[in-house]
Parts: C-alpha cells; structure tokens; sequence
C-alpha cells in the first residue's frame, strides 16, 4: 500500500534539510575547520533517518522480547551489531580507526543493569529518545532532557556523596596528579573514575589473542569473528531457543510428525530474516558508523589535530575548553555526553561551576554548543529523523501525560546515572564498544539485558497493581 504524504510534510522535511544544507555551506564560507563539524552533522542526520526507518530502539528491544515474546528488534540490533563489527574492522586494519576501547570491570555490567532498567522505565533506549522527540514525541523529549539534566549533575556530586567513596579509590586518584583547576577530592565520581575505572584494564579480543587490532588478523579474526560474530551469534541462539523455538516447531509438526536439526536451522535463519526493515537500517547504520570513523580520521589526518579542541582554539573559540585543550570528539557515533554538556554549559553560564570535575574539565570540556562537533551530530540526528517521520507520515506531536511524565523523568534519571557510570549509553556503551572488539561493550550489554528484565518485571507488577487499585474501585461503585 502506498503512503499518501501532505504536502505540508514534504515542504517542512524540505525546510529542514535546506536548513542544514544553508548551515553548512555558511560555515564553509567562514572557514574549512567547518567540515569537521559538518562531518559530524550529517553523519548524525544519517543515524536520525535510520533509527526512525528501522524503529530502532534497544528498549522495545528488550521490552518487547521479554514483555510479550516478540524477538524483530533484539535480531535486527544483532544483525546491525555484525554488520557494524565488518565495516570497523575495515577501518581498524586500514590503522585509520578513531575508536578507543574502555576499561573493562564489574562496574560496567552494573552500569548497564542501571541503564536498562531506566529504559524500559523511560519506554525509550538513549538514541531511541533522541529518534522519537524527531517524530514530535513529548515523552521522548522529557527522557532526553531527564538523562542530559542528571548526568550533568551526577558528575558534579560531591559532600556528603564523599563518604561512599573507599579511602583506596581516593588515595589512586590523588596519586594521579591532575591540575588543581580540577578538585578530585570533593567529587565522589572524580575519585571512582580516578581512583578505580582508570585501574582497570584496557584491551580488545585481538590483543587478547595476542594479535595487533590494526592488523588483518586481528581486525577480522580477533575481533569480528571472536569479538563480534560469536557473542552475537550466541545471543541470536538464546533468544531463538527460548522465545521462537517452540512455536516454530509447533508449526512444523503440523505437517509432519517430528522436528529435525534441519528444520531449527532454518527456523532460525527465518528469524534473522523476518526483521527485514530493522536489518536494513542496521546495514545502513553498520556502513555509516565505519565511515565515520574513517572520515574523521581523515580529516584529522588533514588538520593536523588529535582532537577538536584544537580546530576551536585556532577559530577563537577558547571557551569551554578543558584542562587539556580538547572537547569530546569521539570520532564515531555517540549519545549520551553531548546532551551532558548542553545541560552544563548552561549551568556553567548561571554560575555553578562545572568545570572543576573530570568529566567536564579534564576530558570533555564545555565549549559553546554551537560550536561543539558531537552537538552538531544529535540536532542533525533529531532533524534526520524528523524528515523520515514527515515523509513517511508518521511525524505527530504527541503530549505526555502525568503518568508518562514520570516515567519519563525516571527512566531518564537511571540512565544518566548508568551512562556516567559506564562512560556510555547503548551506543558509546555497547553498540559501538561491541562491534569494535570491546569486551567492556559486551559486558554493558549484559547488565542492559539483566536490567531490562528487570524493569519489565516491575512495570508489569506496577501495572497489574494498579489495575487491582482500580478495579476494587470500580467493585465499591457498582
């Protein structure tokens, strides 16, 4: 069936695109460096338009398999988490690749068990979010504004919150020798991140094995095919033996009186087949995060920086710089600490200094957000989306309720916590980690799967207790 598109909806999708086209060849006129943020830009509106395409979203992932047995989402993530994993390991064996593995503990399964209750709770992952308030979605807004309000803040938290703080984390962290501009003791965050997260260690599954990342061996064998492939194909197996076995067989022996290897083979090929439109806008995210990686190196390669810290000092952008001259620039696609830093930066205006902790200070800065690549990426992926939903007809502006709200608001609050805890979201946490050989990303995604199950089983009992609430009313009134 064919879908009838307004024309007032092509006209604003229009507007919108031309919008970032006129900011680009604007700040082109101003000078090259803009390409840099420009990469950034529509890499985001690539992502946008993917994840609105593909209605792809970690929470419904894991929401909807455990909730009611549905598993379209947690396969086409799989899928694009493969797909992801060939195109970096591209990148990496080229020795162009941007990416940065993360310490690897305990504190990262419980971090993501945080972050997956706070998104079933929000009903939307972090980039999920990010996607719908595109599609004009209220709710989604408010989790997004919940999460970049409490990361802020978290970051910050010092006092009292001191006294949670183990006496060795806080004697590693004021052996690290960091500028006094950043006041690691009275910051509890400061002192785990100081103190524990940057004791742990930092490897990938190709230097597990002994092999080089950058090399063939490595990239592919190390780390596609033992990093990636194999967890994933392992996860598509759990979810294909508990959630899809059954009804598969229960059709086959209809037709005949037994069920052979052969036949779950290809029920379970038919199930990584069957989330057709998830996987191709998992293909197209795959191919657009590799070619990011690769872009942005090139461009640095071009610039001659490490960082876009030093592209804003050469422009006069001084401000919001960290201790050490840069501004987060991951390299790839990212969520969680951008929206931090509009929240801070507007904190940092009305007085309350943000630039005394680590996150802010030390590694991320707080420079303008007009100015700031990885801002540039999440407004582009929100008007990328926008324009899907428009031209799809599915853009509609959706007011929260009381109830929604609150929800919102707390699964927002969880997975700031989650994401500051673990360094990253589902993308900068997981995704991205997972495809790129981190055990930490893997590790993130379990404590994700744990605490989405979770949250489903307390929503569900909230739920039905509510239920009971109002049913007994409704037995007094009759």
């Amino acid at each position: 069936m064919e879908i009838v598109v307004p024309k007032k909806n092509k006209i604003w999708a229009f507007v919108i695109v031309g919008f970032f086209v006129l900011i680009s060849i604007a700040t082109y006129a101003e000078h090259e460096y803009y390409v840099y943020l420009q990469a950034y830009l529509w890499f985001g509106f690539i992502y946008g338009m993917c994840l609105q395409y593909g209605r792809f979203c970690f929470a419904s992932a894991f929401r909807d398999l455990f909730a009611v047995g549905v598993p379209r989402m947690v396969v086409g993530i799989m899928i694009a988490t493969i797909l992801f994993g060939f195109t970096s390991a591209f990148v990496n064996a080229t020795g162009w690749s941007t990416f940065h593995p993360a310490p690897t503990g305990i504190h990262v399964v419980i971090a993501g068990t945080i972050f997956g209750v706070g998104m079933v709770f929000a009903g939307g992952c972090a980039s999920g979010s990010l996607y719908k308030t595109g599609e004009g979605n209220g709710v989604a807004l408010l989790v997004v504004l919940s999460i970049s309000l409490t990361q802020s803040t978290f970051v910050d938290i010092g006092g009292w919150f001191n006294k949670l703080v183990p006496a060795s984390w806080a004697a590693s962290a004021a052996s690290k020798g960091l500028p006094d501009v950043i006041n690691v003791s009275d910051g509890w965050i400061d002192q785990y991140l100081a103190g524990y997260v940057w004791n742990q260690p930092v490897l990938r599954f190709a230097e597990m094995l002994g092999m080089k990342t950058d090399s063939v061996s490595g990239a592919f064998l190390g780390n596609l095919v033992v990093g990636v492939t194999i967890p994933a194909l392992l996860i598509l197996i759990w979810v294909y033996f508990f959630w899809v076995r059954k009804n598969y067989a229960k059709r086959v022996l209809k037709e005949r009186n037994s069920v052979s290897i052969k036949d779950h083979i290809a029920g379970f090929w038919g199930m990584i087949t069957s989330s057709k439109r998830t996987a191709l806008a998992g293909l197209f995210l795959g191919v657009a995060c590799g070619l990011q990686m690769f872009v942005i190196e090139g461009l640095r390669m071009k610039f001659g920086v490490k960082n876009a810290g030093t592209l804003l000092h050469r422009l006069g952008f001084d401000y919001g710089l960290s201790a050490k001259g840069t501004v987060f620039d991951p390299g790839y696609w990212y969520v969680t600490t951008q929206e931090a830093q509009w929240v801070g930066w507007v904190f940092q205006k009305l007085g309350w200094n943000h630039m005394d902790n680590i996150f802010f200070g030390w590694v991320n800065g707080l420079p303008n957000p007009a100015f700031n690549p990885a801002d540039w990426m999440s407004v582009a992926l929100i008007g990328g989306a926008a324009v899907m939903a428009l031209l799809s007809n599915e853009f509609k502006f959706k007011r929260p309720t009381m109830e929604l709200a609150v929800w919102a608001i707390a699964g927002g609050f969880f997975m700031g916590i989650g994401s500051r805890l673990a360094l990253g979201c589902n993308i900068g946490g997981f995704f991205v980690r997972a495809a790129n050989g981190d055990p930490a990303g893997w590790l993130f995604g379990l404590g994700m799967i744990g605490g989405a199950f979770i949250g489903v089983k307390f929503f569900n009992w909230w739920t039905e207790r509510k239920m009971a609430k109002e049913m007994a009313v409704l037995d007094l009134e009759l």
